[in-house]
């Protein structure tokens, strides 16, 4: 190990940047956030750099670098092209004692700059010994999405514990044993939910000896419209820590796969007349999986809220009292006209943009017609397949041009992606011409003329 990591108190501190240009500026900006106070030596200083000495109660010395500058400093910074005064200023530092960066020249050196994921007061350094800094900004950035940024409440909440906990635990082994428990169980989910006083309430419970037994929970998560890369950091994060996974006949296999490995898994997809499980008993089973204490993950393609009955599921929850999150999606609408190149709004085009179901609950596709024939509006159908023709024949008959242009993106968003445009009066042959199946999202409007200009995946189809 080349260098040793260490984290550095500088709250209040004097640390020396030589420079004042836009390298010293990167890092003046680190060293205000730690609480330093700047003392910038350089011929010209730069407005944001002189921003952050004034806001540090630091000094600008506007002139040439004298050795003398080091006095009273914890750290010196060498942020010149200068490569000969670089090494000056790294030479004196070291006569010191005083610890010397010097950018972008790590034999000049005696520390070094890391990456840093900033989740205060949880820190996370990386640092390739100065030999490969940009993998080292691409492991962080790789840490940025595994760590949300609720992760320094978390730490918050166990910091003003902390005291409590030792008097309670004398033995190092047994604080670390309840640290464990509560970082990985409710009481973590409710901070990193954003629930901060129930937190407190739950571990001030725990302390004192009053918590409940375990009790289960269920996370309302929305996968999105089939690429992985699509999930949000707290659909993911939620995935990973749940017992038993009821998940959808839309949710891509790539996703069900990032769930935690030895979770249990059960289906409970519906096609069209084709429930693996009615509605009923879905509701009724993420109670009874709950009521057992166990971490229940529904997982839907989409948004849970948007035609996926996430409302009807958590009234029976809520009915039992039983503790739930819900974790918004990226619905197909979204997802899949963007992937295809289709803007669903577009200012000469659609100022607004209605998101319709193709089968209602009774099995009809009565819809209000005489609403979704404005030219200047697009109309997004879910669930539409079966029903195109009419719907075809209904919006044409209210009033909406033959002519409109009109799209079919079947498997949006993933490698199997296929993409067909028309036109109102052309749409339903094309299902049979090209041998459309579910899941297909139907758009209709002005802005599907866009897709030639605009499309850019990879596994889109060109335009028929």
């Amino acid at each position: 190990m080349e260098f040793l990591p260490l984290f550095h108190n500088l709250r209040g501190s004097q640390v020396l940047v030589v420079g004042g240009g836009e390298i010293a500026l990167r890092k003046s900006r680190l060293l205000a956030d730690a609480g330093a106070v700047l003392r910038v030596v350089a011929p010209e200083i730069g407005a944001e750099v002189h921003e952050l000495i004034v806001s540090s109660h630091g000094e600008a010395l506007v002139r040439g670098y004298l050795e003398s500058d080091l006095n009273g400093c914890v750290l010196i910074i060498a942020a010149t092209d200068d490569e000969t005064l670089n090494a000056q200023v790294s030479h004196d530092a070291r006569k010191r004692c005083v610890p010397v960066n010097v950018v972008d020249a790590p034999a000049l050196c005696s520390v070094i700059f890391p990456a840093i994921v900033d989740r205060s007061p949880l820190v996370i350094a990386i640092s390739s010994g100065g030999d490969a800094p940009v993998l080292a900004r691409l492991i962080r950035a790789k840490i940025e999405t595994w760590i949300p940024p609720t992760y320094g409440l978390l730490a918050g909440l166990a910091a003003r514990f902390r005291q409590q906990v030792k008097h309670l635990f004398p033995n190092v082994q047994q604080r670390r044993a309840f640290w464990e428990e509560v970082f990985q169980g409710a009481i973590a989910d409710r901070q990193l939910a954003g629930q901060g006083a129930e937190a407190e309430r739950l571990l001030q419970a725990k302390i004192d000896g009053d918590a409940p037994s375990a009790a289960g929970e269920v996370y309302l998560v929305g996968a999105g419209p089939g690429d992985p890369d699509l999930l949000t950091f707290r659909a993911l994060r939620l995935m990973q820590q749940a017992d038993v996974v009821l998940y959808d006949r839309l949710v891509a296999p790539a996703i069900l796969d990032l769930c935690r490995r030895d979770a249990d898994r059960v289906y409970v997809g519906k096609r069209r007349a084709e429930h693996a499980l009615p509605q009923e008993q879905i509701n009724q089973q993420l109670v009874i999986l709950a009521k057992q204490g166990k971490r229940v993950l529904r997982l839907k393609g989409g948004d849970p809220f948007i035609f996926g009955r996430g409302g009807e599921e958590i009234e029976e929850l809520a009915a039992h009292g039983i503790p739930f999150q819900v974790v918004p999606g990226i619905t197909a609408a979204s997802g899949c006209a963007a992937y295809a190149g289709i803007p669903l709004t577009h200012r000469d085009h659609a100022q607004s943009v209605r998101f319709v179901t193709g089968h209602l609950k009774n099995g009809t596709t009565d819809l209000p017609w005489s609403d979704l024939v404005s030219p200047a509006q697009t109309l997004v159908f879910y669930m539409g397949l079966i029903g195109l023709p009419i719907i075809c024949e209904e919006l044409i008959r209210h009033g909406r041009s033959a002519d409109t242009p009109a799209a079919l993106i079947q498997q949006g968003t993933t490698s199997n992606q296929r993409v067909f445009t028309g036109t109102l009066a052309n749409l339903s042959q094309l299902v049979a011409e090209h041998e459309v199946h579910a899941p297909t999202l139907v758009i209709i409007g002005e802005v599907v003329t866009l897709r030639d200009k605009l499309k850019w995946f990879e596994g889109a189809q060109a335009s028929v």
